[in-house]
């Protein structure tokens, strides 16, 4: 189907239009918990809140990764997206609301410029970087021991690394995510899937604030 550029580019608009949306409903989300002073202190003692978004955001974000039926189904995939959007809106602004609105608002602005550039990197270039997914997955593997290292041995200057490794990480992952919603791999999505290209897509830049804002905490203490 993707054969026809007006279907391809069609897919692409849905794609962006979704995860556009899905930003402004976080980043308000965002915004609302840092700069309420009562709303911020509602979120940090009922942390259960946060325990609850983040079973309801991995259950649904299973069912759409693994379930090809729900990413391509109309209704449910939209209704799967809106509440995978509503409960890691929550859980990022729970994040956000323990560090100060400065740290905040510099993180922010640093994911959208970093995150523009990249997608018009990855809509340019020709080189094709899904070649790169094994190494990724081997360093997400060392992010994840490198954090338990960092639990026991903290500093200020860790903390910085290990944000900037996994900003880093996650900003190759966005790449490559954006060059399958773009049709510039060798394997892509369905045509269907344009609700799934916009969640993998939302996810990276998510992950990219998170750690920039593991950065800004470093460098605030």
């Amino acid at each position: 189907a993707f054969e026809d550029k007006n279907i391809r580019r069609a897919f692409i608009r849905k794609v962006f239009l979704v995860v556009t949306v899905q930003l402004l409903v976080t980043f308000t989300i965002v915004c609302i918990f840092t700069f309420s002073e009562t709303i911020k202190k509602y979120v940090q003692k009922n942390l259960w809140m946060y325990v609850a978004s983040y079973g309801v955001f991995a259950i649904v974000a299973i069912a759409l990764q693994f379930c090809g039926e729900f990413r391509r189904r109309h209704q449910a995939n939209s209704y799967l997206q809106s509440i995978v959007t509503l409960s890691l809106s929550y859980m990022v602004g729970t994040i956000a609301s323990f560090h100060d609105t400065d740290s905040v608002m510099i993180a922010l602005g640093s994911t959208v410029a970093v995150c523009f550039a990249i997608i018009l990197f990855s809509l340019q270039t020709r080189l094709d970087f899904s070649c790169c997914h094994g190494l990724l997955l081997i360093l997400c593997v060392n992010l994840i021991m490198f954090a338990f290292f960092c639990i026991f041995f903290y500093s200020n200057v860790v903390q910085i690394i290990y944000g900037t490794l996994g900003a880093l990480i996650y900003s190759v992952f966005l790449t490559i995510d954006v060059q399958l919603v773009v049709g510039k791999q060798r394997y892509g999505l369905s045509p269907e899937e344009y609700i799934f290209g916009a969640l993998i897509i939302y996810l990276d830049i998510i992950l990219i604030f998170l750690y920039i804002l593991i950065i800004m905490g470093g460098a605030k203490k």
